[in-house]
């Protein structure tokens, strides 16, 4: 098993192509992968109420059989557990699963696993050293497809692959100087569960991290469904943020709710003020 920490940042628009032209990336040779995934789960969907995700990706002529666990973090950044391991196929490596010590793989719940949704997507990954930080920095375009309906994927992972996580911070910070991006902090698998269902739910809000986590997933949910009360529920969250801290914290979320008050709200100087609040709190809630 390995350690996955990244942040997670959704793009606007015109974010790729603003991150293509990045300082900081454009001297960087970029490796091009076409990947394709199958999510699998029970109907019931034991998996996702364990916060778990298992797929199959093609990718490279090679299958891979993912594994992932629910994660921890906020405000973008997350920590999962994984385990990935290359299958012959054309289904999951049952025998492999049954080897795992997570406890929602059981028996009985490997029986009843089927195909849920897919996502197909284009990725480019370049490898920065900042701050003294080995850091991957991958950008997704593509779409999630579950029963006939489809979202877009336009994001951007940064993966620490060695040094201090802060530095993943700090290099977020420099993108978002130019790149209308924000803080994401629901997973391709999440997302695709939510538009298989139909149904998104949110985190409740009762700490100033935890009232930051709720707005990003109600941003994350706006970007898919384009229901604008999502728009409101973020509003909502982080001006209940600004009245339960103080000094810049408070200041900050004022000012974000303030941002969303329009409908062109994702703009560089919002997706930097809130990746700097992000920043600020603790990533500490259980992530989807």
């Amino acid at each position: 098993m390995s350690h996955e920490i990244e942040l997670k940042l959704a793009l606007g628009t015109q974010g790729p192509e603003a991150l293509r032209r990045h300082p900081l990336l454009t001297g960087l040779p970029p490796r091009a992968q076409r990947l394709g995934n199958t999510y699998f789960d029970t109907v019931e969907g034991d998996l996702e109420a364990a916060r778990m995700a298992l797929r199959l990706r093609r990718i490279d002529g090679r299958l891979l059989q993912t594994v992932k666990t629910r994660g921890e973090g906020g405000g973008g950044l997350s920590r999962r557990g994984e385990w990935e391991w290359e299958v012959s196929g054309p289904g999951l490596d049952l025998d492999g699963l049954r080897d795992l010590p997570p406890a929602a793989l059981g028996q009985e719940v490997l029986t009843r696993l089927v195909p849920r949704f897919t996502t197909d997507f284009h990725r480019e990954t370049r490898e920065i050293d900042h701050a003294g930080a080995r850091i991957e920095v991958a950008l997704d375009e593509g779409e999630i497809l579950a029963d006939g309906r489809r979202v877009t994927i336009r994001e951007l992972e940064l993966e620490l692959k060695a040094g201090d996580p802060e530095a993943l911070w700090s290099l977020a910070e420099a993108l978002a100087g130019s790149v209308p991006l924000r803080p994401a902090d629901t997973s391709k698998a999440a997302r695709g569960s939510a538009l298989l269902s139909g149904e998104w739910r949110l985190p409740e809000g009762d700490t100033p991290s935890a009232w930051l986590h709720r707005a990003v997933v109600a941003l994350d949910a706006l970007a898919d469904s384009g229901n604008d009360d999502w728009r409101q529920a973020a509003r909502h969250a982080l001006s209940e943020l600004a009245a339960t801290s103080d000094g810049a914290t408070g200041e900050a979320a004022r000012r974000l709710a303030e941002a969303l008050s329009t409908p062109d709200w994702l703009t560089a100087t919002f997706g930097l003020a809130m990746v700097r609040l992000a920043r600020r709190l603790p990533a500490d809630r259980p992530l989807s």
